[in-house]
């Protein structure tokens, strides 16, 4: 059974850091590009940035350009997000998720973000 489950989450000042893991299992994932969504109260999910697991190339949003970082330790089938200088607008809650071809077809249950002004 597959299992993302993602952990790091917290209330941080605007300007902090926090870095999120998402902790895989129940597969082998060297094909999937894993990928951070969040989604904010009100909106739509939105995808933050991705990694594909076998290379490491990588994908940001705008929002996040020079600021977040997306990174996997395959030993630890890990994959991590670090976020620098947090904006209030960063606060969602953080997903991880696995795609293979087309969709995200796993998820994990999601992690809090709160940036206080």
């Amino acid at each position: 059974q597959v299992q993302l489950v993602e952990s790091g989450g917290g209330l941080v000042q605007a300007g902090g850091s926090l870095r999120l893991s998402c902790a895989a299992s129940g597969r082998t994932f060297s094909t999937y590009i894993m990928g951070w969504f969040r989604q904010a109260p009100g909106k739509e999910r939105e995808l933050v940035a991705n990694i594909r697991w076998s290379g490491g190339s990588t994908y940001y949003a705008d929002f996040v350009k020079g600021r977040f970082t997306i990174s996997r330790d395959n030993a630890k089938s890990t994959v991590y997000l670090q976020m620098n200088n947090l904006k209030p607008e960063d606060t969602a809650v953080y997903y991880c998720a696995a795609r293979r071809l087309v969709s995200y077809d796993f998820w994990g249950q999601g992690t809090q973000v709160t940036v206080s002004s």
